[in-house]
């Protein structure tokens, strides 16, 4: 049902998707800056949750629904902007994702929550998925929907791997940034404008 060339060359490729720069693996960077190994596994996990989700979704004809149909796909678009733009505006208003005050640490459950919404509430993932999966499908190796959540499921343990490794290194740097406050305030700055500008990019997306 896979052939060994069709799965080596998915694998690279979502291993270059998983390393671009991203709202996501940004979420995984800053927990391991400011929260160490475990919080940066955790938002990785959460990101590979949400890039599951958007792949069942897709094996599922959701989709192919928002790809149709306007309002399906102007209130999905909507409810992913008005999300990014939100956490944009919490990390610029609190400093929170690289912070090493105490009280400012995120639960286990917010980590989660958050890698997991940011990446399930935006449908750029979401069309990223139908239309990049299907070029590796083959139906004469069997079931279309089987091999779609397959690798569908594949490429959420790549993303999960590929943030949480990204979490961690950057986690061996929390000792140096502790004694540096106007880095991390630029980390900080940095990360609230990318999530708003990813926010406002999904707002202006158009229905193809």
């Amino acid at each position: 049902m896979f052939p060994l060339h069709t799965w080596l060359a998915y694998t690279a490729a979502c291993l270059l998707l998983a390393l671009a720069p991203g709202p996501d693996n940004l979420l995984a960077i800053g927990r391991g800056l400011s929260q160490g190994r475990l919080a940066a596994c955790l938002s990785g996990l959460s990101s590979g949750m949400g890039i599951l989700f958007h792949s069942v979704a897709a094996a599922l004809g959701l989709g192919v629904l928002m790809q149709t149909s306007a309002l399906a796909f102007w209130a999905i678009k909507i409810v992913g902007a008005v999300y990014l733009v939100w956490l944009g505006i919490q990390v610029l208003r609190t400093r929170s994702l690289v912070s090493f005050v105490p009280a400012k640490r995120q639960s286990k459950r917010s980590i989660f929550l958050t890698g997991f919404l940011s990446a399930a509430l935006n449908p750029k993932p979401g069309l990223f998925v139908l239309a990049f999966i299907p070029q590796f499908i083959h139906p004469e190796y069997g079931s279309v929907t089987t091999q779609m959540l397959v690798y569908g499921a594949w490429f959420a343990c790549i993303t999960a791997l590929v943030f949480a490794l990204m979490g961690v290194f950057a986690s061996r740097l929390s000792s140096w940034l502790q004694s540096r406050p106007r880095v991390i305030a630029g980390l900080n700055w940095g990360a609230g404008l990318s999530f708003i500008v990813s926010g406002l990019s999904v707002a202006a997306m158009k229905q193809k």
